[in-house]
């Protein structure tokens, strides 16, 4: 397997793994209602049903059993010749070269991880022949280096994944680094689960976490349509996707800036064009001077997820999205349009007073979360009819002392 499409598989992988586990839905394949045809198409999704697997072993965070199937699922997605996971203080599982005589002892393996523990940055250690002996290695085994990676919780290195190369390459250290980062979320979203007194934030970070399996499906469809015939756009939208879910999920703060999360919405909308092409219209009239206001993370993405999947997905034909935000005064005004199928009033009504489950749960999320900001006044304005479209305003104030981004 080359290094770009090492890299490509595993870039989906991880990111898509991580929203399927969030999110709680099992996404299992189904050969009655899709038949993959294509080489490319049968990686993708085999290397998505691993790193799917793997999630599951880690729901109850760093405990060996569930590390050392987590691992083997892992070490597949990476194509290395050993992967180990850590704790702060002991190995916990150790799958591949050396694993068949002997698992390694604890305190070596801590000995070359100690750094990376330490100081929180990924390290390539090199492997000495008593090293290699020490871990159980062939004596005339290639692998020279270890990539060692911190696993991290509330910016604390709780753990470390280590896996075995003969020479590691930058790609491998990349993709080593974005499962690490994958298995950090799963822990952060263990340890908030574990706590009644996090009960508010937790459904904060669900929200952020909370990508569509609907988008994450038609999106790696789209990617892989491009694999074979134009890599390039594949690789891009890979790079995209990435960084999509990688601002989803991160941790500096339950605020952010509107330039931010309109960067957030046009690599969205980037990844919806790919599968719409040009019956995905998008408009923006952005003021310059309100680009700094701060927002609640996460509060127009899902505004624009619902205009583009509710609202023009069941549409024939070009459909139109606009996004509006202007200053007045003391306030930044944002509107989210599109020219859709809309929705019947009474319905909306239920959705956001949490009396309808199903979809626009974006929409409630949104909507209340924006009330416990800044007061019932400030909550979504939505203005639908089915067949008319709908038209979403939010108002917030530019003076919130306290709101950091």
């Amino acid at each position: 397997m080359s290094e770009s499409t090492l890299l490509l598989i595993t870039a989906i992988a991880v990111v898509v793994a991580a929203a399927a586990v969030v999110a709680a839905v099992g996404f299992r394949l189904s050969s009655s209602h899709r038949e993959l045809g294509t080489e490319a198409e049968h990686a993708t999704f085999a290397a998505l049903h691993s790193a799917a697997a793997a999630g599951e072993q880690l729901r109850d965070g760093l405990e060996p059993a569930g590390a050392l199937k987590a691992s083997k699922q892992l070490r597949t997605l990476l194509n290395c010749a050993a992967f180990a996971m850590t704790d702060d203080a002991a190995l916990l599982a150790w799958d591949g070269t050396g694993a068949a005589a002997r698992q390694p002892e604890s305190d070596v393996v801590m000995g070359i991880v100690a750094r990376a523990l330490s100081n929180g940055r990924t390290q390539v250690a090199n492997l000495d022949q008593p090293l290699r002996k020490a871990l159980g290695l062939a004596p005339d085994s290639d692998l020279k280096a270890a990539v060692i990676c911190p696993l991290k919780v509330d910016s604390r290195a709780v753990g470390c994944v280590m896996i075995l190369s003969k020479s590691p390459t930058a790609g491998l250290v990349r993709a080593t680094n974005e499962v690490a980062a994958w298995v950090s979320a799963q822990l952060e979203l263990v340890e908030l689960s574990a706590s009644r007194t996090l009960l508010a934030e937790a459904e904060v970070r669900a929200l952020r976490a909370q990508i569509s399996p609907h988008f994450i499906y038609n999106s790696l469809n789209a990617i892989a349509s491009f694999i074979n015939t134009d890599p390039q756009r594949a690789r891009d939208l890979v790079v995209e996707f990435a960084d999509f879910t990688r601002y989803s999920f991160r941790r500096h703060g339950d605020f952010t800036t509107l330039a931010e999360e309109l960067r957030c919405i046009d690599r969205y909308l980037l990844l919806e064009n790919a599968r719409f092409g040009d019956r995905l219209q998008v408009s923006l009239q952005i003021a310059p001077e309100v680009l700094s206001t701060v927002i609640p993370f996460l509060s127009l993405q899902p505004l624009v997820e619902n205009a583009v999947r509710h609202g023009l997905e069941a549409k024939v034909g070009k459909g139109l999205v606009q996004i509006s935000a202007r200053d007045l005064g003391a306030y930044t005004e944002v509107t989210i349009e599109d020219d859709g199928v809309g929705m019947d009033p009474e319905q909306l009504r239920l959705v956001l007073a949490g009396r309808h489950d199903g979809t626009h749960v974006g929409l409630r999320n949104v909507d209340s979360r924006l009330r416990q900001v800044y007061g019932d006044d400030h909550g979504l304005t939505i203005d639908t009819g089915v067949g008319h479209g709908m038209l979403i305003t939010m108002t917030v104030p530019k003076n919130q002392p306290g709101n950091d981004a």
